[in-house]
């Protein structure tokens, strides 16, 4: 659990991480010994092309996927070193998930798509309602709890998205472009939301995107070329020397 972890410990800490897949007889390296710390109370943008790892690299911070060597420890957990049965435990405690495509049930309402998460804990009925009602409010959907997906807007819909992540109060948020289907007028109200989950609530996230208008709303901004993490100014080739 992240309470029994030291203070001064980064909340995300990964260090020399390779990932790599295989089709058929061939190995596709896609991470190269990546380190990255993260600090509670954090809000980093993760950028980079399209195919560089972003995506992969945030799964593997998420506990959906395992390194092929290096260390991922995130909230107090060796990812690496957990069962399926035990990351999912933890994802459920500990990791919020905002995604592009909202990923709502289109056939439960608001309310019902934040409540979902809440049914895999320990939570009394009572409990849960309160989580999903402090989280509709939080993100200004109250008034919209018992419309359905195909009723809301697709702003609106990224905000039930937003409010199912932090029904459960994660100690994480992940986001992977969570603008990029959205307009500009509705992805600024969901950057203006997710720097007030950073400021006020004092969220850790960790945001992939392609946007430099929302990476410019993060605390910093973090860059990843074909597998490795660039400083600002250096090339690929500098940053593998």
């Amino acid at each position: 659990m992240d309470e029994q972890i030291p203070s001064d410990e980064p909340l995300v800490i990964v260090q020399e991480l390779y990932k790599e897949f295989h089709r058929e007889q061939i190995t596709i390296p896609v991470l190269l010994g990546i380190n990255l710390q993260v600090a509670r109370g954090d809000y980093v943008a993760l950028m980079g092309p399209s195919g560089s790892g972003k995506s992969t690299l945030l799964n593997m911070i998420a506990g959906l996927d395992r390194p092929t060597s290096g260390l991922v420890r995130v909230c107090g957990r060796d990812l690496g070193e957990s069962s399926e049965g035990e990351l999912a435990k933890w994802r459920s405690r500990h990791i919020g998930f905002i995604f592009q495509m909202y990923n709502l049930i289109p056939v439960l309402t608001a309310y019902e798509n934040v409540e979902l998460p809440l049914t895999l804990t320990h939570l009394s009925r009572r409990e849960r309602d309160e989580h999903v009602r402090v989280a509709l409010e939080v993100v200004g959907l109250a008034d919209r709890m018992d419309h359905y997906p195909r009723q809301l807007s697709g702003g609106q819909e990224q905000r039930v998205s937003i409010a199912r992540a932090i029904a459960t109060d994660p100690s994480l948020l992940v986001a992977d472009e969570p603008t990029g289907d959205l307009d500009a007028t509705s992805a600024a109200e969901i950057l203006d939301l997710m720097g007030r989950l950073n400021a006020e609530f004092q969220k850790t996230i960790i945001m992939v995107t392609h946007d430099p208008n929302a990476a410019e709303r993060a605390q910093r901004t973090v860059h990843l070329e074909k597998g490795v993490l660039v400083p600002a100014g250096r090339t690929t080739q500098e940053a593998m020397r």
